[in-house]
Formats: structure tokens, C-alpha cells, sequence
């Protein structure tokens, strides 16, 4: 479905067939694995991005390294423990767009609910709004949209709330 797509870099791809999932322990080893650290990376670049001097780490150029918890910029200040300034902007621009991690999954509503229930660390990311979570359809588009304690919403049905609150 995606050969053909330019994902303009902004993708992770895994090749998954439910159809030839028995038990949805492929499915399970990709929700509880991969899309754990892709959120943990999503959200390092989110953090530093959207308040730096915060959540960063300030300027790479100064950095002390302390021990493996982090480190210091210049000579003293707080322990930093995000990324440096360089890491999430080129001097001009910001190098990343602060999103929150989109994860669309091909598979079965109740499968995917059956292991978010079963794994607190993913169940905690989804419900808290940390990872946004899809379900596609047969033809391939976003059909379901999680929205928090083990419950989708039809995707037109979100999109058509958004709108009102507009209005």
C-alpha cells in the first residue's frame, strides 16, 4: 500500500498482515516494541523543539556530560537531559515539526484492544494523548480513531466535531 508513497521522512514502516498473525503476537511485539520507542523518540524531539531551554539541552557547543544522567551547559546550571539546540533547529528554522507520534495499524479493532489492555506502558501513551492510534480499513483508509479506554471513534465522525467547534 505504500511502495509507491512519498512519506517525506516522516514514516516507520513495518510490513504486517494480520491475515497471517495467529494469535497477534506479530502485532503484539510491534505495539509493545517499536511503537514504544518510536513514542520515546517522538516525543524527546517534541519536548526539545517545544521549549528547548526546558526540555533540551541548550547549546551542544557547551556540554558537560554528567555521569549517564545528562548533562551540563557551560560550567554549571541545571542537569539538562534533552536535546541540544542543534539537534532540533539548523540556525534559521526548526529541522522538526512538534506532532505528536501518529500510529496507524491495519489489524482488528478488538486485537489491538486486547493488547493495549493486556500493556499499561502502551494503554498509558494512547489514553494520555501521548501517541495518536488508527485503525485502517480493508481499502486502506483511516477508518477509527482511539480516543482513550479501550473506545474508537469513526475518523469522519472526529473530523466533523473538529468542524463545529470552528463554527
Amino acid at each position: 500500500r505504500t511502495q509507491s508513497l512519498d512519506l517525506g521522512g516522516r514514516a516507520f514502516l513495518h510490513s504486517y498482515d494480520w491475515r497471517q498473525d495467529n494469535g497477534f503476537g506479530v502485532l503484539e511485539l510491534i505495539m509493545t516494541a517499536p511503537m514504544v520507542v518510536a513514542s520515546w523518540i517522538n516525543l524527546q524531539y517534541y519536548a526539545s523543539t517545544v521549549d528547548n531551554r526546558v526540555f533540551g539541552s541548550g547549546n551542544k557547543a557547551l556540554h558537560n556530560v554528567v555521569g549517564a544522567l545528562g548533562v551540563l551547559e557551560g560550567n554549571g546550571g541545571d542537569l539538562r537531559v534533552g536535546l541540544p539546540w542543534q539537534s532540533v533547529h539548523d540556525g534559521e528554522r526548526y529541522i522538526h515539526e512538534p506532532l505528536r507520534l501518529n500510529v496507524l495499524i491495519d489489524a482488528p479493532i478488538e486485537a489491538m484492544n486486547d493488547i493495549i489492555a493486556r500493556h499499561e506502558v502502551v494503554r498509558q501513551l494512547l489514553d494520555n494523548g501521548w501517541v495518536h492510534l488508527f485503525a485502517l480499513a480493508e481499502d486502506g483508509a483511516v477508518s477509527r480513531r482511539y480516543v482513550g479506554g479501550l473506545r474508537w471513534r469513526p475518523v469522519a465522525e472526529e473530523e466533523a466535531t473538529a468542524a463545529e467547534s470552528y463554527q
